[in-house]
């Protein structure tokens, strides 16, 4: 299969407008660029509409509309977070009938990982393909969030060395050059410091949900390896917080998933490898569709 000549985008990442739409009585913002299948992007903790480097959703969007959106209570959305993934799942399938969507590719990040298979499992007709990335299977028994993580999570705001450790891979020279290209691309829109949640009240809400889609007491493990639907993850090989290793006891049980891990890498492997993050699930789609 040739792969589809890029066009040039007429709105980019960097000049995204937001968008609004009315949803369960809140007001949710989001951006829309690009053009062809819908691929819906879901973030990680504390992750905004401004956090996503733009390079990443840039190349993504030469062969797909990507709807990036602000949960609600969060960045430039109104309304309160749920603390249940269930409810947050609800949410995007509120959400994306409110775009006039129905079926479509969905990415999820760190937290955005446990919603997109949330929302995979509860509505299995609206998601196409589920990327998941840098994200961890539900279940117990994984290997742990280590405390050299958590340490930076809580910081109120982050800076460069911060995100180094996050997202990247501190020890490699490579890792730390990558970190400093993302931050740059991501911080050259204005004011984007301002939309990220800071306070411990709204920490403790994304955990409480991570604490229960760990201990998984509806099952949703079991599940995952029942389904079709083609599903990619995407992990670094030094990932502190959802080790890209919990997914090992899972291979040879789900019927459709396959893995890339990328070296040298953290938490936040598509920011290091942006533009071959998006051209293996641009790929990933394209090969895997009915």
């Amino acid at each position: 299969m040739s792969t589809p000549l890029a066009t040039p985008l007429e709105e980019t990442a960097a000049t995204a407008e937001n968008q609004y739409v009315q949803v369960n009585g809140n007001t949710i913002a989001y951006r829309s660029i690009g053009s062809g299948s819908p691929i819906v992007l879901a973030n990680r903790m504390r992750g905004t509409l401004d956090t996503w480097d733009p390079l990443f959703l840039d190349k993504l969007a030469e062969r797909h509309t990507v709807i990036t959106f602000d949960y609600p209570g969060v960045g430039y959305s109104s309304g309160t977070l749920p603390d249940d993934l269930g409810q947050v799942a609800s949410f995007v399938n509120d959400f994306t009938t409110a775009i006039k969507l129905d079926k479509f590719a969905m990415l999820g990040w760190s937290w955005g990982g446990f919603t997109t298979q949330t929302l995979l499992l509860d509505q299995p007709e609206r998601v196409t393909h589920a990327i998941l990335v840098g994200t961890n299977p539900p279940g117990p028994g994984q290997l742990p969030i280590q405390q050299v993580f958590i340490e930076r999570a809580m910081k109120p705001v982050n800076d460069l060395d911060d995100e180094e450790v996050l997202f990247f891979e501190p020890k490699s020279e490579f890792s730390r050059a990558a970190a400093k290209a993302s931050h740059e691309r991501i911080y050259a829109r204005p004011d984007v410091v301002s939309k990220i949640p800071s306070q411990l009240e709204q920490f403790l809400v994304y955990l409480k949900a991570a604490e229960a889609f760990g201990e998984d007491t509806l099952g949703r493990r079991a599940r995952l390896t029942q389904t079709r639907t083609p599903m990619l993850v995407i992990s670094g090989d030094n990932d502190t917080s959802t080790a890209g290793q919990n997914w090992f006891p899972l291979i040879g049980l789900l019927r459709n998933a396959q893995f890339v891990f990328y070296p040298e890498a953290g938490h936040g492997p598509q920011h290091q490898y942006p533009e071959l993050s998006a051209e293996y699930i641009a790929d990933f789609i394209a090969r895997t569709s009915k």
